[in-house]
């Protein structure tokens, strides 16, 4: 029955961390993991190679402060 209190409203994921922008990695790092404890945080140098498959639990982190909005892919 739609409406009933046993009704669970489910968040959507969260797939990206604008609010990281210019903090350290230690700092995002952080942040992003309270969102998804199960995150893979790769910290690479901007301009790296990476590889193109999508993984729902793997979170790039480019430089050395965060300069873009990180996102799951």
């Amino acid at each position: 029955m739609l409406g009933s209190s046993t009704d669970a409203v489910v968040a959507p994921k969260k797939t990206s961390w604008p609010e990281v922008a210019g903090k350290t990695i230690k700092e995002a790092r952080e942040i992003i993991l309270k969102d998804m404890p199960d995150a893979e945080i790769v910290v690479l140098p901007e301009g790296s190679p990476v590889t193109r498959d999508f993984r729902t639990n793997r979170v790039r982190i480019f430089v050395g402060t965060v300069d873009g909005t990180p996102h799951v892919g």
